[in-house]
C-alpha cells in the first residue's frame, strides 16, 4: 500500500477508527501521563505467520503525532516467528498508549488474513488455478483486507459493485433468465467490463456459454459436476468455482482445472495473528 493510496483512500478510515476509540480523551493515559515524555515500545510477534499492514500500523501513530518514528525490522509479506521483534515505535508516550489498540487491531487483522491466505495459496501451488477473495469483507475494512489477501499470495476479485458485472442468482431471477441477464448487461455495461455469470447446474452453464459470458462461476457444485462444466465450457469462457471454500476442503478442487477459486473465508473467517506492543519505557530526547 503506497503513500498515495494511504492518503487518498485509507487516512479517513484510520481517523474514523481512532475517533471510535477516543471520543473525547484517553482518560487512563491522561491520568498517568500529565505531560509529554518521549518513550519507546517494541512491536513483538507472538505467533508464527505472515505480516501485513505495517504501513497502516505506522500511520495510526503519525496521524496522532507526525513526529512519531517507527523502525521496522521486517516488511509486509515476510514470514514472522513467535517472539520476534518486528519493530520499535518512538514518540510521545501519550501517543504510543492512545494509538496502541487501533494500530494493533489493523495489524493483527491484516496479518491474520495474509497468514490464512498464504496457507490456502500454498495448497494451489503447481496448478494453474488462482485464489481469489470476495466482497465478504468487514464494513470500512475492505481496502485493508483485500490488500492483506494480496500480501498473502492471493488475488483480488472485483473491489466493489462498480468494478465489474457479476450476475448472481437474484440478478438472473430479476432479469428472467441467464441469457436475458447477459444480454442486458452487455447492452448496459461499458465494453471494457467483463461479464461473469454465477451458475448452479449444467443447464445454467450451457446457457451462460451460449449467451457469451466472459467468466462462468460454478457455485456450490460437486467436484464431479464442476469437471463436467469445465469440459462443457471448453475454454470458451474463464472459469471460477466458489461456495464455502476453506483451507480444510480446497484440496478437492485443485485438479478440476478451473482458472480461479474464490473464497469468502479469506476475509470473513481468518483468525487474527497475535501481536503486541511491549516493554514501553521513557527515553532521553535527542539533542
Amino acid at each position: 500500500m503506497n503513500d498515495i493510496t494511504m492518503q487518498c483512500n485509507a487516512d479517513h478510515l484510520i481517523r474514523q477508527a481512532l475517533a471510535e476509540d477516543i471520543t473525547s480523551e484517553d482518560i487512563t493515559t491522561n491520568a498517568v501521563m500529565r505531560t509529554a515524555v518521549q518513550g519507546e515500545v517494541q512491536l513483538i510477534c507472538k505467533q508464527d505467520g505472515i505480516i501485513a499492514g505495517l504501513q497502516v500500523f505506522e500511520r495510526v501513530f503519525t496521524l496522532l503525532d507526525e513526529t512519531t518514528s517507527v523502525q521496522f525490522y521486517c516488511k509486509d509479506g515476510d514470514e514472522v516467528k513467535n517472539g520476534q521483534q518486528m519493530g520499535t515505535v518512538r514518540g510521545d508516550i501519550r501517543v504510543l498508549l492512545s494509538g496502541e489498540r487501533t494500530a494493533l487491531n489493523y495489524l493483527q487483522r491484516m496479518s491474520g488474513i495474509a497468514t490464512y491466505t498464504h496457507s490456502i495459496a500454498g495448497l494451489l501451488e503447481g496448478s494453474k488455478t488462482k485464489l481469489l477473495d470476495t466482497r465478504k469483507t468487514t464494513p470500512n475494512m475492505r481496502i485493508f483486507e483485500k490488500y492483506a489477501v494480496k500480501v498473502g499470495g492471493g488475488y483480488n476479485h472485483r473491489y466493489n459493485l462498480s468494478d465489474g458485472v457479476l450476475l448472481k442468482d437474484n440478478h438472473i431471477g430479476a432479469a428472467g433468465s441467464v441469457a436475458k441477464a447477459v444480454q442486458m448487461a452487455r447492452e448496459y455495461a461499458p465494453f471494457v467490463r467483463k461479464i461473469e455469470v454465477e451458475t448452479e447446474n449444467l443447464d445454467m452453464v450451457r446457457e451462460a456459454v451460449e449467451a457469451g459470458a466472459d467468466i462462468i462461476m460454478l457455485d456450490n457444485m460437486t467436484p464431479d459436476a464442476m469437471r463436467e462444466a469445465v469440459a462443457l465450457i471448453g475454454g470458451r469462457a474463464e472459469t471460477e468455482c466458489s461456495g464455502n471454500v476453506t483451507k480444510e476442503n480446497v484440496a478437492r478442487l485443485v485438479d478440476i482445472g478451473v482458472d480461479y477459486i474464490s473464497s469468502g473465508a479469506l476475509t470473513h473467517s481468518a483468525p487474527i495473528l497475535d501481536i503486541s506492543l511491549k516493554n514501553l519505557h521513557p527515553v532521553k530526547e535527542e539533542r
